[in-house]
């Protein structure tokens, strides 16, 4: 294992004088896996070394380095992610040793965006980078007591489709709830939905399966708005057990394990 030493000169300079390039260009080389110390990838432009074998791949292109986005599968009882993560805060200044307190309230999803997380089952052929961790925006809410798909991007382009067009962008959620649904239990819903002074968004909703114990509806709604399935199951007086979003217009989230996160396939489009 190569052992890197606090004394010598920052990885990236030493990239610098390697390729004949900037620092900022110098660090990418880094961060995209294209450097190795003593034959060991190192992916920490701030790593120093003094007299380590240094090499960069012969076929390193910067053309080629891409902004990712992943797909999670937020568990209930978390937050979406549209909020920072809040970090441990330091000891105050003149209490040396103190213990350092995670901040109180309740969990954010981001904490899941590790490579511990990253689904053993990601068959979208992206290589993991730490980079990829880094800098990732949301944009479309979900419910705290839901759980399911929740997007994080790099790419600028994703992004601001998601924010701009997601009046246009259909989601599916899973509604379940207790006790057996025969389809006549939604017409209250179906009501509500010809009601012009509800002024509610075009959806589309359905009985799945039924069983005496539990049933599983399907609602499909364009756009992003939080409490619908709530409050449409107040309507017709059903209890909700479960809520989750398994796609984000032509996103699903698959079997993609509670808690765990993969990659936006080459071909798939929200």
């Amino acid at each position: 294992m190569t052992r890197i030493t606090p004394e010598g000169e920052r990885l990236s300079k030493r990239i610098m004088h390697l390729r004949d390039c900037s620092r900022r260009e110098a660090e990418q080389y880094i961060e995209a896996g294209f450097v190795r110390v003593d034959g060991v990838v190192v992916q920490e432009p701030q790593c120093r070394v003094t007299t380590q074998n240094v090499t960069v791949d012969a076929h390193a292109s910067l053309l080629n380095l891409m902004s990712v986005t992943l797909i999670l599968n937020k568990p209930a009882g978390w937050t979406d992610g549209l909020e920072p993560l809040l970090v441990k805060r330091p000891a105050s200044p003149g209490r040396a040793g103190a213990p350092t307190r995670a901040p109180k309230g309740p969990h954010n999803v981001r904490s899941l965006l590790t490579p511990e997380q990253h689904s053993k089952h990601d068959h979208s052929g992206v290589r993991f980078l730490k980079s990829h961790l880094a800098k990732l925006d949301a944009s479309v809410p979900l419910e705290y007591e839901a759980s399911g798909l929740v997007a994080f991007t790099q790419d600028f382009r994703v992004q601001r489709k998601l924010m701009e067009d997601m009046a246009f962008i259909e989601q599916e959620l899973i509604v379940d709830v207790r006790g057996e649904v025969l389809p006549d239990a939604l017409r209250p819903i179906e009501r509500a939905m010809r009601d012009e002074r509800l002024r509610l968004p075009e959806f589309k909703i359905s009985v799945g399966s039924a069983n005496p114990e539990r049933s599983k509806l399907r609602l499909a709604v364009k756009g992003a708005h939080l409490g619908l399935a709530v409050y449409l199951c107040e309507l017709a007086g059903l209890e909700i057990l479960a809520l989750r979003r398994i796609r984000l217009g032509r996103v699903s989230l698959g079997d993609l394990e509670e808690g765990t996160w993969r990659y936006l396939g080459e071909g798939e489009r929200f």
